[in-house]
Formats: C-alpha cells, structure tokens, sequence
C-alpha cells in the first residue's frame, strides 16, 4: 500500500495533487490545511472519502475506487491548545477511513492527523496523538491502522517513539526531514504512527509550494493482521 501525506500549508500546494497521485501511483492521498470547499472529487485516480467541514485548516482522505472499498469516515475533535482556542484553526484535527482491499481481502483503517502547532507542549501532541489512537480503533477495533500527517512533532522523537510503543503503536520517521522553512525548526515534522502494519519504507518527497514537504509511506499488512 502506498500513501502519500501533504500539508498543504493553507492549500498553497493544492496544484501539486494530480502530478503526486500520477507519478508515484499510490493507493490513498491524506491532506492537511486543505480548503474543504475547494476540494475536487477526484484526483487522478483517487475518489475523496470524505473531509473535515468546521476547519480553517481543512483534512481529506482520498482513496483508490478500483482497489479499495470505503466502509465508513469520522472526524473527530481532539484536546485544543490556547493556539486553538485563540484563532480557532481547527476543531477536528482528525479524519479516519476504514477500507476494505479487495486486491488482498484485508481492512484497514487509514486517516490524516494535524496535532497543534509549536505554540503547545509537547504534552498536548502526546495527548492529542494518543487520543488520535483510541478515537480510530472506534472505526475497526483489532484491524490495521495506518495515521500519517504533521505531527508537529521535530524534538525528542525518540522519547515519542517509546511513547507511542506503550499504546501498542509504531513511529516511523521518514528518510530526511520534511520541513525547511525556519532554520531553528528544521527536523521530522510528517510521519507515521501504525499497529498491524509492516512499513517498508517513508520517503520525504521533493518540496514544493508548501513549507512541508509530502511523505510517502510504503506498508505492508502484517502477517497477523485479521483479513475482512
């Protein structure tokens, strides 16, 4: 399975979506401050699950029809930071789909996180990714889950790692840094948390009109993962 994630940075990089989908064949699309209003049903070959709609800074999934069946989508509000509640960017920080693979006859659970920006303590991004966790096993507790996004998260990754393990999560990190806007805060701010799911391999992709740039994140089921 082949997921691309995109922080969008206010939907500044929307342009790139169709060439991203084309050249890297990939089998889901999860975006992050996408403009929900402005959201094509299609891009390339992947249909839109659904998105976030009370967000300044809106989430989608889009999946492959030809591979993937859509069972059911839910957003969810996670715990705000004062950024949060100031500015109001974000109620739902959150969106998950649960698909059926046809191709293997396996479910999963794929979704697109945006934890709170660097304003907040490291504490209320364990929160909110925690919380992430639990919401999304709502949608098929026991099958894989997959949640990629801009975890805000550049320092002690390895601390969140160990973290993130206690919950019966994995933590990847993509293969070179993924943000470059600001000299001080270069580091690992998009990757990928999963239970029941081998991954291979997460590639930063080339920038471009964004200050992040994409992540594609290869994952295998794994071998004790239940089929549907």
């Amino acid at each position: 399975m082949q997921v691309i994630s995109y922080n969008l940075r206010k939907n500044h990089a929307s342009g790139e979506l169709v060439e991203l989908a084309e050249n890297f064949d990939i089998d889901v699309l999860c975006l992050q401050e996408c403009d929900t209003e402005d959201l094509p049903a299609n891009v390339a070959n992947l249909h839109l699950a659904d998105s976030t709609k009370r967000n300044r800074l809106g989430l989608a999934v889009y999946y492959r029809k030809d591979r993937f069946t859509a069972v059911a989508t839910k957003t969810f509000s996670l715990k705000k930071s004062l950024h949060d509640r100031v500015l109001s960017p974000a109620h739902e920080r959150l969106i998950g789909t649960r698909l059926i693979d046809r191709e293997t006859d396996r479910e999963a659970v794929i979704a697109s996180f945006h934890a709170a920006p660097l304003t907040a303590l490291n504490s209320l991004r364990r929160n909110q990714i925690n919380a992430a966790h639990a919401e999304l096993r709502s949608l098929g507790d026991g099958i894989p889950i997959l949640m990629v996004g801009d975890y805000n998260y550049p320092f002690f990754t390895q601390k969140l790692g160990t973290h993130v393990r206690e919950s019966g999560y994995d933590l990847t990190l993509s293969d070179q840094r993924t943000y470059t806007r600001y000299k001080f805060f270069r580091g690992h701010f998009d990757f990928a948390t999963s239970a029941g799911l081998d991954i291979t391999r997460v590639e930063t992709l080339p920038s471009g009109d964004s200050d992040h740039m994409p992540i594609l994140v290869t994952a295998e089921y794994s071998e004790l993962a239940p089929s549907a």
